[in-house]
């Protein structure tokens, strides 16, 4: 502490302040109370306070980790397949998986290696699944879509690599198609995969594996190819539309059906040789048909909550929306025994009568 002044100590009157003449006249300089020194050192000692805190004291979390929501608004899913009665399986924005449990709307986000968004996904059994998506990415799992691998090595284009529909055919076989003419096809389970066909500026949007090598392949512009070889060679079928078909389903080995924008419907009763069209009275663009083998219906999704469904002939068509206040578009419809799931802008069930999202 400094020494206080022997003005003080001698108890005399005290000094006259700096700026009075009785200080001027005496030349003594004013003394300095306790308080001005505590007052001048405070902002030392708060900047000093804030370095110490800043290097030395760290922040402990409060509470638990804010996890975000498995379902978001802001995501779509782009294909959705059974893994087993008790579970779905959906793909979308993101890489995001979900496993579903139909019964109890129960739904887990699965981990997995790549933030590609995945375009659709598809199972040989209980336990063995693939999916694809951007960039030409391949994922496969072995445990019932638990977990996931990502395959490398898978054959690319230096344009565009997009992979939009993958099908799943007996004995390990599945074919990928999607942008720049990609058709690859895996003969292992997903673990080593070959392209079929050579480049081309065209997207293949949808493969049907009809027995064991019959092929049907639909694209842009009303493209359409089969083969009877498994890949090996192709022919090019006539389509009565120009417009781009994004869906092909097969219920045997002859009859199928085909869907496109504009809300085209195409039918064929030969395998896919030769192709008519069925008028629906719509403009809505359709993106996914499948055969209903519980209802023996076909049934098709599309924008604006559209879908589509025909007796096993494929001869007598209705169509109609989810739900008058839900105008979401859907890329894939899976049919279950009762009803159909929807996959899309969002991922519902529809029984026919009544639309349910997930979620709500």
């Amino acid at each position: 502490m400094d020494r206080m002044p022997d003005q003080l100590a001698s108890h005399s009157p005290p000094p006259a302040a700096a700026d009075s003449p009785a200080a001027r006249h005496t030349g003594q300089a004013p003394a300095r109370s306790m308080g001005g020194y505590v007052v001048s050192a405070l902002p030392w000692a708060i900047i000093g306070g804030l370095l110490w805190a800043g290097l030395f004291v760290k922040p402990q979390p409060v509470g638990a980790t804010l996890q975000p929501p498995v379902l978001e608004r802001r995501d779509h899913y782009y294909g959705i397949t059974a893994a087993a009665e008790d579970r779905l399986l959906a793909v979308g924005s993101g890489g995001k998986i979900l496993r579903i449990d139909p019964a109890s709307r129960q739904v887990e986000r699965v981990p997995v290696p790549s933030g590609q968004t995945l375009q659709d996904i598809a199972t040989w059994d209980a336990t063995r699944a693939v999916a694809v998506g951007n960039d030409g990415v391949i994922l496969v799992s072995a445990d019932g879509g638990a977990s996931w691998q990502q395959v490398a090595d898978v054959p690319r284009s230096e344009v565009a690599n997009k992979l939009t529909r993958i099908e799943t055919g007996a004995d390990g076989i599945a074919i990928a198609s999607g942008e720049m003419g990609a058709l690859l096809m895996t003969r292992d389970y997903g673990a080593t995969w070959s392209r079929l066909r050579d480049e081309e500026d065209l997207a293949w949007n949808d493969v049907a594996l009809i027995g064991a090598s019959r092929v049907v392949v639909v694209g842009e512009f009303g493209r359409i190819l089969t083969s009877d070889d498994g890949g090996a060679s192709w022919t090019e079928t006539p389509a009565p539309v120009a417009s781009s078909l994004m869906a092909v389903a097969f219920r045997d080995a002859d009859h199928g059906v085909a869907v496109g924008l504009e809300g085209v419907v195409l039918e064929t009763r030969d395998g896919g040789r030769n192709w008519r069209a069925a008028e629906l009275g719509i403009h809505d663009h359709l993106f996914d048909i499948a055969w209903d083998t519980a209802q023996q219906r076909w049934i098709g999704s599309g924008a604006l909550g559209r879908w589509i469904s025909a007796d096993a002939d494929a001869a007598r068509w209705q169509t109609g929306r989810l739900d008058e206040r839900d105008l979401s578009w859907h890329t894939r419809v899976l049919p279950i025994k009762d009803g159909a799931w929807f996959a899309g802008a969002n991922i519902g069930r529809w029984d026919g009568r009544a639309w349910t999202t997930l979620g709500n």
